[in-house]
């Protein structure tokens, strides 16, 4: 099974982003780790990040039909992007929306999440775990 991972905007920046909010973890470092975890049972998890929305939507439609799926945090696009859930409406490999922290807990403009709607499902609020449970959400679907 080939998945990826898709990070939006300021996900470049955790460990160092609002500790209380993200943890003090990077993700390349939790990225080595999960990787270790599934490479073994045969799973190929690939990693994408950018900043740049426009760059989100190619990554999206250039690797459809190409993975098993999509593990997308989109960031504060999640809340503001029309262009990204119209993307994600339009390519037919699966994605698993995830939020480190539980966006349904914060300020209120953070708690509609338009990229959603177009997912296969969305977890939130595990902490960088939301992105192992997005991996075993397409093991046992």
């Amino acid at each position: 099974m080939k998945l990826i991972i898709i990070n939006g905007p300021n996900l470049n920046l955790l460990g160092s982003r609002e500790p209380d909010v993200y943890g003090n973890r990077s993700f390349e470092d939790y990225l080595k780790s999960l990787r270790c975890i599934y490479e073994k049972v045969g799973i190929v998890i690939e990693y994408f990040q950018s900043n740049i929305e426009g760059e989100l939507i190619d990554k999206l439609q250039d690797v459809d039909g190409k993975v098993d799926g999509i593990i997308m945090n989109p960031g504060g696009y999640s809340h503001t992007s029309v262009a990204i859930m119209d993307a994600i409406a339009a390519i037919n490999t699966p994605v698993v929306e995830v939020h480190i922290s539980n966006i349904n807990a914060r300020e209120e403009y953070r708690r509609i999440s338009l990229t959603a709607s177009r997912c296969r499902g969305m977890i939130c609020g595990f902490g960088l775990s939301s992105y192992e449970l997005a991996v075993k959400s397409f093991l046992f679907s």
